[in-house]
């Protein structure tokens, strides 16, 4: 089994790593939706890799990310993968230091998370080979003062992709069917030393057996 002919979905694909795993996705001969805010970049994207789609969204609106949903299916096209790469940093300061405004910045990650995970999670059900993936940190399992606001947005974040898994495995006991979609959590430390590395473990998420990959983390360092 591996990602040759499927359709995968990147969430927040403007950034390195969403360039870099965009590459690695169509040099496997995946069909990648790459999805963003940033109509510019998302071209400039289209420019770097050929072949793939690219489709403005704003994954903070749920109306916004229906409408993706809807324009994805239109196509007579489901997803066989997500991967959520919408992040970002403020942090700093100690306790003190963490602003609402910072922590409300840093939320629209689990925001945009919820949104696009429910609008398609029929289509990861329904795939032979359903792959839900988020990306992390650390700091969720050693968080620091100045990092509070982050570390929590990320274990919210960890916490709904657990939630996924554990209904992906209901479903697979509920049909009497073989477990055939995963929800993994990577988690890396620093993402710029790491870009092709998380790159190269999200197409190898379709080389290894749903059962043994849902409910999982990887770590990345």
């Amino acid at each position: 089994m591996t990602v040759a002919g499927r359709t995968v979905l990147l969430a927040g694909a403007t950034s390195a790593v969403g360039l870099a795993t965009a590459r690695a996705l169509a040099r496997a001969d995946a069909r990648v939706v790459a999805v963003g805010r940033d109509r510019g970049k998302l071209d400039v994207l289209a420019e770097a890799v050929p072949g793939i789609v690219t489709v403005a969204c704003d994954l903070t609106d749920e109306a916004d990310v229906d409408r993706l949903a809807t324009r994805v299916h239109e196509g007579q096209d489901t997803v066989d993968g997500l991967v959520h790469l919408v992040g970002g940093w403020r942090g700093g300061g100690g306790l003190a230091g963490q602003t609402e405004a910072d922590y409300r910045f840093l939320e629209r990650s689990l925001t945009a998370l919820r949104h696009v995970s429910r609008a398609f999670d029929d289509d990861l059900r329904g795939s032979d080979a359903g792959r839900s993936a988020i990306v992390s940190s650390p700091a969720v399992s050693r968080p620091l003062a100045g990092g509070a606001n982050y570390a929590a947005v990320k274990a919210a974040s960890e916490a709904w992709a657990r939630a996924v898994a554990q209904g992906f495995a209901k479903d697979a006991r509920d049909r009497a069917a073989t477990p055939s979609a995963a929800s993994v959590i990577f988690r890396v430390n620093s993402l710029d030393p790491l870009v092709e590395e998380l790159a190269d473990a999200v197409v190898g998420l379709w080389n290894t057996d749903a059962a043994a990959l849902n409910d999982t983390v990887i770590e990345l360092t």
